[in-house]
């Protein structure tokens, strides 16, 4: 009996080590570093919404057969819960302003200018000082900055004004879809690129070097105002023109007059904000912000529910109290029926939002999408991450420039806010009726969406 006991014993003993062996294998193969688990903060005012496979499309008894039905999967991703407003994107322009503005100073003040490591070594390049203020009011520093002023003829009653045209915000990006094309894939036999790449003017040029691949951006930031009065023809605007972007009683509107190509640099300079933020307190910055694809957008309005028409999901635009539940015109010639507050936009999150705690999904303002529009697009794209890119050269026609548009503004009948209709706009294209919001990849599956309340994007 003990030597039976003890055979067991040996059994046991064998086992346990065979098994603590292949771990310790697997523990290597895996590979063992000293890199701390990572943990992804929610970003402020994003709803997350975990990934998973969707129906996008027409609902099967809708006739217009725009967008037929698809079922969809997509990656987990962040979205702002409400439009980007005036005051948000106001910081974008006046960082672009003051980044101008302490240029110019530098050249005179060399208090504004950076030129060495904290260990007293010469930079480089001369870095630009945040923390020196700037006095706006100061006539040395107005002459010192006299570049970033309106010209003495362009002034409106002899005002010095900063000229907004100056306001240029340039950046980088790497133009992956060239990148991934086999044709200009790095040939290891040459040791050299054989393939050749448009660059951001629209030129084919060789492939010199990965450098080739980065495309460079110049892009105006400062709204187009007139877009109130150029959109509408025989009617009175101006105020719109004059102080929705500027006035703060305005600032918790949603941002218009902007641009694709704006809603672009805004999302590269929203990332750049966030990334030099995290490195200051050593935390590793996230995927970056961009527009949400069109596939993206209509997951998230959807919130969570199958062939529902609108985000609210119901059939009709009014609630059962009879109240409409979204701004948009609901009547021909009354702009009012659904708020008595306004007859244009109106504050961000003042309806319910959808399941996902999303507000305005339908109606306020319309939203630029990263997608390229196609009337067959949804037939074509995959149906894993569904995405159409086409970056326009300059000399394209028009029709190559279109960009998907979704969601519905205050001046659209109930068809256009629904989830399933699909609009576009020229993106060289400002008008007072589109907005954007932005998204992020999440690295996080395993969230619940809970609606939550309010709070800012920054």
């Amino acid at each position: 009996m003990k030597k039976v006991l003890t055979y067991m014993l040996f059994l046991v003993v064998m086992l346990l080590s065979s098994c603590q062996r292949d771990n310790q294998n697997q523990y290597l193969l895996l590979g063992k570093n000293n890199r701390e688990k990572y943990f992804e903060p929610i970003p402020y005012g994003m709803v997350y919404i975990q990934r998973g496979a969707h129906n996008i499309g027409d609902n099967d008894d809708e006739l217009y057969e725009e967008a037929p039905t698809k079922v969809v999967s997509t990656e987990a991703f962040w979205i702002d819960d409400t439009e980007i407003t005036n005051n948000e994107y106001r910081q974008f322009v006046y960082w672009v302003r003051d980044k101008r503005a302490r240029e110019l100073l530098g050249q005179t003040y060399t208090d504004f200018l950076i030129t060495e490591d904290k260990y007293g070594n010469p930079l480089d390049e001369p870095e630009i000082n945040w923390d020196e203020k700037i006095e706006w009011n100061d006539i040395d520093y107005q002459n010192a900055m006299d570049e970033l002023y309106l010209p003495v003829a362009d002034r409106f009653g002899f005002k010095k004004e900063i000229d907004t045209r100056k306001l240029v915000y340039e950046y980088y990006w790497v133009d992956y879809n060239q990148a991934a094309k086999r044709s200009n894939s790095y040939n290891y036999d040459t040791q050299k690129y054989d393939g050749s790449v448009m660059n951001e003017k629209g030129e084919i040029v060789p492939i010199q070097n990965r450098s080739s691949f980065l495309m460079h951006e110049s892009v105006p930031v400062y709204p187009d105002t007139l877009c109130w009065i150029r959109d509408f023809a025989y009617t009175y605007n101006e105020p719109f023109t004059l102080k929705y972007f500027s006035h703060a009683g305005f600032d918790d509107y949603p941002v218009v007059g902007v641009t694709w190509k704006q809603a672009n640099a805004f999302c590269n300079w929203r990332s750049n904000l966030k990334s030099f933020t995290m490195e200051r307190f050593k935390e590793t910055p996230p995927h970056d912000f961009r527009l949400p694809t069109e596939t993206e957008w209509e997951v998230a309005a959807r919130g969570g529910m199958m062939n529902n028409k609108y985000p609210w999901g119901s059939y009709y635009a009014r609630n059962v109290n009879g109240c409409f539940v979204a701004n948009f015109k609901p009547q021909r010639g009354n702009y009012v029926a659904d708020s008595e507050t306004t007859t244009t936009t109106m504050k961000v999150g003042q309806f319910d939002p959808n399941p996902y705690g999303l507000y305005d999904m339908a109606g306020n303002v319309a939203e630029w999408t990263s997608t390229a529009f196609f009337e067959a697009g949804y037939e074509t794209m995959n149906d894993l991450n569904p995405e159409i890119q086409y970056n326009a050269r300059p000399d394209d026609p028009p029709v190559m420039k279109r960009k998907v548009v979704r969601g519905g503004s205050w001046k659209d009948v109930a068809y256009f806010i629904q989830n399933s209709t699909r609009t576009f706009e020229y993106q060289d294209t400002s008008k007072s009726y589109i907005g954007f919001r932005c998204v992020r990849t999440s690295f996080r599956n395993d969230l619940g969406n809970k609606p939550k309340e309010r709070s800012t994007h920054f």
